[in-house]
């Protein structure tokens, strides 16, 4: 696992730049966030264990909309501690047609800032990711996984409207 950010282990706030990290997939794949940025946005979640019923259900109900963050041109990633076997096996269990990253050790997590519970359980926290690379937005809830989902895409519409009007305000050319 590699990583580098300005940021030494601080907090990711909405508006700042994603710390960069290559971590390894389910499928044994080096994955680096800059070679996900760029044509898409990101909904990088974070979530404690594969095969915990909270984390299933965050899980699946990323895979059941996921066409639907395919069609607004966001690529799905989640992160957890579990290995690589843990994940390939979760995946196939459950269907998932997403990218799971091994994050061995919570070096990404601890780089992102993402939360725990009680200090001791790893915290669900997912992280929009603009194509800037640029932090979005932020949603914590341990005990609301299917929620993850409702706020990544109210934030999609939210960044197309916005790159919509952008686009709209630009002067036509020659």
């Amino acid at each position: 696992m590699t990583t580098s950010s300005d940021k030494k282990g601080g907090k990711v706030k909405v508006g700042d730049k994603s710390p960069e990290f290559t971590l390894r997939s389910q499928s044994d794949d080096l994955v680096s966030l800059k070679d996900l940025v760029g044509n898409k946005e990101i909904v990088l979640f974070f979530y404690p264990k594969d095969n915990t019923s909270g984390c299933t259900a965050e899980a699946c109900a990323f895979r059941d909309s996921y066409e639907v963050f395919k069609e607004r041109g966001a690529e799905v990633v989640g992160v957890s501690s579990d290995s690589i076997a843990s994940h390939k096996d979760f995946a196939s269990r459950n269907g998932l047609p997403f990218i799971l990253l091994s994050d061995d050790g919570g070096e990404v997590r601890k780089l992102y800032g993402a939360s725990s519970t009680f200090g001791l359980l790893p915290g669900r926290v997912t992280y929009i990711i603009d194509k800037r690379g640029i932090v979005r937005h932020i949603f914590s809830s341990q005990l609301s996984p299917k929620r993850h989902i409702d706020e990544a895409l109210e934030t999609l519409e939210k960044i197309q409207e916005a790159e919509r009007e952008t686009d709209q305000q630009r002067p036509a050319t020659a």
